[in-house]
């Protein structure tokens, strides 16, 4: 079997296992010469069981979710949650992106098997971390913004590069050093360590992204600036709000008009809002 198809059949088979910890396993070694037995999958497109999530987390709507004081043991423990459940989904929306889109070439579906190893790393991480404070994954209710935009999004891989790493996971790099930053003065350094860690890695997903956005348009003779505004308006993505994390979009390749074009878009909401 030929690598790019030997890569998108196990991101397939690693996609619709429902453990997250055998997921995570699967997801660090689908581009290795692993020889592991590689159980075979019934999921294909459309299946139910895409992606494989476990049944003991409690889905709900984001307005839900209860906000807990990072003062207390359990409220420390909520955070780390919800970061585990975002770097879970992270892991399904790097290997849907593998498996999914066939008709990109060898290197992205090489590139994003990468981005799924690294992922899988953060959220165990993650998860190991969750436990030293008595908790499991699962032990929180979570949302699933994510996964509903890569729904949205399965039938084009251009907007899929624009609204997931280059929207939805460039949030992550605005996000990041605030939650960082409230661990540390909670005490909590090893969690602060752990976000800085995802926090540079997220830099290079943004960036490759970012890069495959680029391609594409360059291929469909796309403007990239009147494409992404016009695949943002088509496909209800949220308008990212401020702070946003400047130095670390420019490392993840974003253009200083992009920039600008996100915290105009910003600006513009929030003055709707007062209206």
């Amino acid at each position: 079997m030929e690598e790019k198809e030997q890569v998108r059949a196990r991101a397939l088979i690693a996609l619709c296992e429902p453990n997250p910890l055998k997921k995570s396993a699967l997801a660090k070694t689908i581009q290795t010469r692993d020889e592991r037995d590689w159980p075979p999958t019934a999921c294909a497109a459309g299946s139910p069981h895409i992606p494989g999530r476990p049944s003991y987390v409690a889905l709900v709507a984001p307005n839900e979710l209860k906000r807990r004081s990072l003062s207390t043991v359990a409220g420390r423990a909520a955070l780390v949650h919800a970061l585990a459940h975002i770097e879970f989904n992270a892991i399904n929306l790097a290997l849907d992106a593998v498996w999914r889109f066939n008709e990109m070439p060898e290197a992205f579906a090489l590139d994003w098997a990468q981005v799924a190893s690294e992922e899988a790393l953060h959220f165990e991480l993650l998860h190991e971390h969750l436990a030293q404070s008595g908790f499991r994954y699962g032990d929180f209710p979570a949302h699933d913004g994510l996964w509903k935009m890569a729904e949205r999004t399965k039938g084009d891989v251009l907007a899929r590069m624009a609204l997931v790493p280059r929207t939805l996971e460039a949030r992550g790099l605005d996000a990041s050093p605030s939650i960082r930053d409230k661990l540390r003065q909670a005490g909590d350094e090893a969690g602060a360590a752990i976000v800085q860690r995802i926090l540079d890695d997220e830099i290079g997903h943004v960036a490759t992204g970012n890069r495959w956005f680029r391609a594409l348009c360059a291929a469909r003779n796309l403007d990239p600036m009147e494409s992404f505004a016009e695949l943002c308006r088509t496909y209800r993505a949220p308008v990212l709000r401020s702070p946003f994390n400047v130095s670390a979009r420019k490392a993840a390749g974003f253009t200083s008009d992009e920039i600008a074009y996100v915290i105009a878009a910003d600006e513009e909401a929030r003055q709707a809002a007062r209206v």
